[in-house]
């Protein structure tokens, strides 16, 4: 098993940078890495100088396909989560599917790990929404033999948006606010668990199989923030502000970042009210769960990859 070719799209991510950290613990050498982003492709190569790193765009075809060639496993974690138009959904989340598959199919990769996203069951409707059912539909039709996974929201090492975003926005301003009461409640997934999982599968290799992989505590949105200002031993003061004010405030962020990290769509899926479904992943793939306040303390207390902060 060691010696599988594995090759990662997205690896530069949140969760490529974990997944390369587990299947090197696992005993995994032969690992490539494809991500566009040059800062985080630097950075995964200075992390890991023994994995081969290429730095492309995969919705545009080229020499990056190349390194596609003996491959065992395709594992696909390349996704646009949060923009101010469609135009980078569309060519991160489809184009990019597209081209991948028919790599893969030319290659003749003989598995496939597709990262979806539990928002293919959400009530929400936004760009990203839209564009990952589009994308898991993708992988349903290719006629390749995959292994789909739907993990909800994640936070962990690398995180540049979601929760670390967060943790640092609270380090730097005296006052944190949340929208409305704050009690929207999550299902919070740590990336090293997620990674574990994905790990198992490359070594499992289900075949056509789905899995909403969801986190096993609930909490309310507001009494994460608290756990994370706890954790990071932050000062900032923790203010609700009514759902209207909260929602100006985003779109006033907008108008001065080109990515922002926290979008008024991305407010509207935080307050849609969904409930996951929890299936007994950790029986069904071996996999030890973190507690939820073990995770968010390892996330930012780690020494060794805490403070280590990805690009936009």
């Amino acid at each position: 098993m060691a010696n599988q070719k594995i090759v990662i799209t997205g690896a530069a991510g949140l969760v490529g940078q974990n997944l390369i950290i587990q299947l090197k613990a696992a005993g995994f050498k032969n690992i490539v890495g494809i991500d566009k982003h040059v800062h985080n492709s630097k950075t995964l190569c200075q992390l890991h100088p023994d994995i081969q790193v290429v730095t492309a765009d995969i919705s545009k075809e080229g020499e990056w396909s190349n390194c596609l060639a003996d491959a065992d496993v395709a594992v696909m974690l390349h996704a646009q989560i949060g923009a101010k138009d469609s135009k980078p959904f569309l060519d991160n989340n489809i184009t990019a599917t597209r081209v991948m598959l028919q790599q893969i199919k030319h290659h003749h990769i003989p598995y496939v790990i597709h990262t979806s996203s539990s928002v293919v069951e959400s009530v929400a409707c936004d760009e990203y929404t839209n564009t990952k059912k589009l994308q898991e539909q993708l992988v349903l039709d290719s006629g390749v033999n995959y292994c789909i996974l739907r993990p909800t929201l994640m936070f962990g090492w690398f995180d540049r948006k979601h929760l670390g975003w967060l943790s640092r926005f609270m380090q730097r301003m005296p006052v944190f606010p949340i929208p409305s009461d704050g009690k929207f409640m999550r299902q919070p997934l740590y990336a090293n668990d997620f990674c574990k999982i994905i790990t198992a599968c490359v070594q499992l290799r289900p075949s056509r199989q789905i899995y909403n992989i969801t986190g096993r505590e609930k909490i309310y949105y507001i009494d994460m923030i608290k756990k994370i200002k706890q954790s990071t031993g932050a000062k900032t003061c923790v203010l609700t502000i009514p759902y209207w004010l909260f929602w100006v405030l985003l779109k006033v962020y907008a108008v001065f970042s080109s990515d922002p990290p926290f979008t008024v769509e991305q407010l509207k899926a935080l307050t849609a009210g969904d409930e996951f479904e929890l299936i007994e992943w950790w029986k069904i793939f071996g996999v030890s769960p973190t507690p939820l306040d073990k995770a968010i303390h390892e996330t930012f207390t780690d020494p060794t990859y805490a403070n280590i902060v990805l690009e936009f």
